[in-house]
Formats: structure tokens, C-alpha cells, sequence
């Protein structure tokens, strides 16, 4: 059966180049489009589409708005069509399950890239779940207990990551080994999302660069558009980053970061895999986890899309695995 998709923008050229372009994709059909989130939710009433994509600057009610009011009322998948801006995480935070940037008009290259990106992205959504509201414990700061047997943790994390991420990090207390994380990302957003989780968290949080030198409560994301590595120098895990071909079907691969880990850090690095589509970090916690690594998985039930982890619990890759909203619980009961 082929995924129902509602396309939500104020733009009518816009609306053609995504209806026309999605539906070169025999699985997707769009079943209707929108002029604004009113037209939007009478049209999700009468169509019930398993996708909805949206603008987040709309007449009317903005798109942000729109996705708070429509999640505890018609739970659907939302995807964000947006401009380069720190907006998409507001929309992300208020239950959207992934975001798309929004391509030139003027050039058909741009355009092309962005179907076949949205097309793979409709994909993933439509078995996504969607969680809003979600709760996180709040590990209270109790640093003398931390065991120094701990360097380095790594998290990986894809489709429903970016939020995913920010409610674990709220959760842990300072004084914590340093973090790299290797989020799937579009450039420049990763930047933005480092600064982002600099501002909103106790962490001092920066977009890596290489020979960054992982210190204690310290986060270090990678760029979207390149791996990363650590490497111990003299008893410092200093980091490389590059350019490269994609690992696992990505550029930043999950697998990249926790393969070095596992070779680097062995038993004295963590590794955590949240929520993704696919398999990316499966293999990489895998060698961790067998060098003597602890490494958490997140569960089916909180995850967006229930991909990554799966295949890491499946290859029994995975020491620990459990609901979002006790991850930090977990990750300090190993530290201690």
C-alpha cells in the first residue's frame, strides 16, 4: 500500500514541485496538499495521510504552532520543509520526526537532491513513531561518585536524534567524561545544533574540529558533512575529523566514530545508539562492546524509528537497553 503523503505550503509552486516530485516514487502517493495549517487540518481529517510535510513559515499560523496543536489531537508524522534556521529544532521539539532544507527553485540540481533526499525521508517517517511530551529523569550532580574508569562516551543517533539527544543530555549531571556525538545532519545545521545544546544544556558544547582534545564535561558534534574519529595521544582521546565517502550510507557514520572508539578507548569508553533509521553504529558498538566497552541501546518504545538500536540489540551489540527517559539513569549506574 502506498504511503499517503500531505504536502502543507503556502507556496503553489512549491506544493507542484513536491507533489510531482515524491510521486515519481511508486510507494508514495500525495493524497492532497494544503495552503495553511486550517486548510491542513480539515485536509488531514478527510485524507488521514500516513506523512505530512510542512512549511515552517505559513500565513495565517506558523508551522511550529501548527505541529504543537495538531500532536496531542492526530499524532502523524510531521516533516519540516524549511530555509536554513535554528526554527527546524523548535519544530523538532514540538514533535516533528525529521526536517529537509528547502532547495533553490533556479536550479534543478538542488531540486533533484531534494527529492531524493524528502523521498528517503517520507520512508523513514511513515514507520516512525511519534513521541512528544516525553519526560526525562534528572540525574542530580554527584560528581565524587563517578568511577574514573570511564574516558570517553559516544552517542550515535539518526531519524528523531536531535531531540532525542538533547532530553538525554538534560538528564546528566556535570562532571561526566567528555562526549562525541555523531548525529545524521545536513551542514551547517550541525553547527546550529551544537550551538543550540551549548545554550540549553551545562555542558560546554562545540562543533568538532580536528585535533580537538575530548576533555570532561565537554561535547564535541560532528560537522554534517564529515566523519570523526578519536585517537589516544599520550593518554588524550584528540580527534580527527574528514571528508570521506559515506560509511553505512552516511557521512557522519555512527560506525566511523564507535569503530575508533572501540580500537582507541576499548573498556574505558561508553557507547550509547538512540533512535535511526537503518543500521549505521550497529557494527561500530558492536567492536565496542567486545573490546570490553559498555554500551545502551535505546528501546522500541521510545524511539522515533526503532532502526539502529534494533540491529545493535540483534547482534547483541548492546549491554543495556532501555526507555529514553531512563538512559541517563543507566549511563550514571555504570559510571558510579
Amino acid at each position: 500500500m502506498a504511503i499517503k503523503v500531505l504536502i502543507v505550503d503556502d507556496s503553489r509552486v512549491f506544493r507542484e514541485i513536491l507533489s510531482r516530485g515524491v510521486m515519481v516514487d511508486p510507494s508514495i502517493t500525495v493524497v492532497a496538499t494544503a495552503t495553511d495549517p486550517f486548510d491542513a487540518r480539515d485536509k488531514i481529517l478527510e485524507f488521514e495521510p500516513d506523512v505530512v510535510t510542512c512549511d515552517i513559515e505559513m500565513p495565517k499560523m506558523n508551522g511550529i504552532d501548527f505541529i504543537k496543536r495538531l500532536m496531542p489531537q492526530y499524532p502523524v508524522p510531521v516533516i519540516v520543509v524549511s530555509a536554513i534556521s535554528n526554527k527546524v529544532f523548535d519544530a523538532m521539539n514540538a514533535g516533528a520526526v525529521e526536517f529537509v532544507t528547502k532547495p533553490s527553485v533556479q536550479s534543478p540540481d538542488s531540486v533533484q537532491d531534494f527529492i531524493v533526499e524528502l523521498i528517503s525521508k517520507i520512508k523513514a517517517a511513515s514507520k516512525a513513531t511519534v513521541i512528544f511530551d516525553e519526560k526525562p529523569i534528572k540525574i542530580e550532580s554527584n560528581e565524587h561518585q563517578v568511577i574514573k574508569q570511564f574516558d570517553i562516551i559516544g552517542i550515535g543517533a539518526s531519524t528523531g536524534g536531535t531531540e532525542a539527544i538533547f532530553k538525554l543530555l538534560k538528564q546528566l549531571p556535570e562532571g561526566i567524561p567528555g562526549i562525541v556525538i555523531v548525529q545524521h545532519i545536513p551542514p551547517v545545521f550541525s553547527s546550529m545544533f551544537a550551538e543550540r545544546l551549548n545554550q540549553q544544556t551545562h555542558f560546554k558544547v562545540k562543533e568538532a574540529v580536528t585535533n580537538d582534545i575530548v576533555k570532561k564535561n565537554h561535547i564535541y558534534v560532528a560537522p554534517g558533512d564529515q566523519h570523526i574519529q578519536v585517537k589516544k595521544v599520550d593518554g588524550l582521546y584528540v580527534l580527527k575529523v574528514f571528508a570521506g565517502e559515506k560509511v553505512s550510507g552516511h557521512c557522519p557514520s555512527v560506525d566511523v566514530l564507535f569503530s575508533s572508539m572501540a580500537e582507541e578507548a576499548r573498556e574505558r569508553a561508553m557507547g550509547v545508539l538512540l533512535t535511526g533509521m537503518g543500521y549505521d553504529g550497529a557494527k561500530g558498538i558492536t567492536a565496542m562492546k567486545r573490546k570490553g566497552a559498555i554500551t545502551i541501546g535505546q528501546d522500541e518504545a521510545s524511539s522515533v524509528v526503532y532502526g539502529m538500536p534494533k540491529v545493535a540489540y540483534e547482534l547483541n551489540g548492546i549491554t543495556k537497553q532501555t526507555s529514553l527517559d531512563l538512559m541517563g539513569h543507566y549511563m550514571m549506574k555504570y559510571l558510579r
